[in-house]
């Protein structure tokens, strides 16, 4: 029952989205709850990991390696080139950017083991961008769009260290210490989790219907490029490199799928509502696209083909 409620993720996010657009002042003021919500999806991922999940990345080094430099180089990149080209204001660049240089998404694992892809290697990938990003995503938003905007980034990383760090590490510890008890939970996490970042993208919305209204299709057409590419390079560039059709389909969930609430927290609370938006459309396309693309793979199969396969 748990299962299908966050199965249908997309559905509640447009739901309560069209609630927000509809009655903004049952969001509206909830606004000050966007960081506290995100330290509880942090702190849940962190529960669902464990230290063999970190000690996984030297049985995946290449494939790791090859995920987390496109992860922090062509997503933002590919965010600054398409904010461009459509003509955005420096608020609308910093939200695609932004969203360009957080780490992957925990769906990218629920999307990793629809496709019949390798689920120890997309929670192993999560975990190091997500430790990464702490460090990288104030440095790349500076690096990109600093020159028009002016970027805290030592508030945005003391930001991360409180809002993913901590959470996460101390999500791990608990599920070290607390094992069994755990286990008697794990199946709400993802619940938890899932109403969580709903309740993010209403109150995101109800702060912008203004600006939805007007430049929600605009954004909708940049957030859809960004993830198609993401998605795109990831599979790709690892077909390219030899890895088997498993370790790609892993690797393309890993690139395309961002952990776009965190960017619509960090826009709410560093930039403006507005650089909000595209983390917001961008948290419910990515779980439609990626839903779409796992189960064409899933039910194309091909998992073991022929192709060279590099350890990984």
């Amino acid at each position: 029952m748990i299962g299908r409620i966050t199965q249908l993720f997309p559905a509640w996010a447009l739901l309560f989205s069209v609630i927000a657009m509809v009655q903004p002042t049952l969001f509206v003021g909830l606004k000050t709850q966007i960081v506290p919500l995100l330290t509880i999806i942090m702190l849940a991922m962190g529960v669902s990991l464990t230290p063999s999940d970190f000690v996984n990345v030297a049985k995946h080094k290449i494939a790791i390696g090859v995920g987390v430099l496109l992860q922090f180089s062509v997503m933002p990149i590919v965010a600054l080139l398409i904010s461009l080209a459509m003509g955005f204001d420096s608020e609308l660049t910093v939200g695609m950017v932004l969203v360009g240089s957080v780490a992957g998404g925990t769906s990218s694992n629920v999307m990793a083991y629809l496709a019949k892809g390798n689920v120890a290697l997309s929670i192993s990938m999560t975990a190091i961008s997500t430790l990464l990003g702490v460090v990288l995503t104030p440095f790349l938003v500076e690096l990109y769009v600093g020159q028009s905007v002016d970027v805290p980034v030592g508030a945005m990383l003391i930001s991360l260290v409180k809002i993913v760090l901590l959470p996460v590490g101390l999500g791990v510890v608990i599920n070290v210490v607390a094992r069994k008890h755990i286990e008697k939970i794990s199946s709400i996490l993802p619940l938890i989790s899932m109403a969580a970042i709903v309740i993010v993208i209403s109150i995101v919305v109800a702060l912008n219907v203004g600006n939805l209204k007007t430049l929600g299709p605009m954004i909708a057409i940049a957030v859809i490029l960004h993830n198609s590419i993401g998605l795109f390079a990831g599979y790709f560039c690892c077909r390219l490199c030899g890895f088997n059709e498993m370790i790609s389909r892993t690797v393309a969930f890993e690139v395309g799928l961002q952990n776009s609430g965190l960017a619509a927290a960090l826009a709410m609370k560093f930039f403006t509502p507005v650089a909000a938006v595209p983390g917001t459309i961008f948290s419910v396309w990515h779980n439609i696209s990626g839903s779409l693309l796992a189960g064409y793979w899933a039910k194309k199969g091909d998992v073991n083909d022929s192709v060279k396969t590099i350890k990984p």
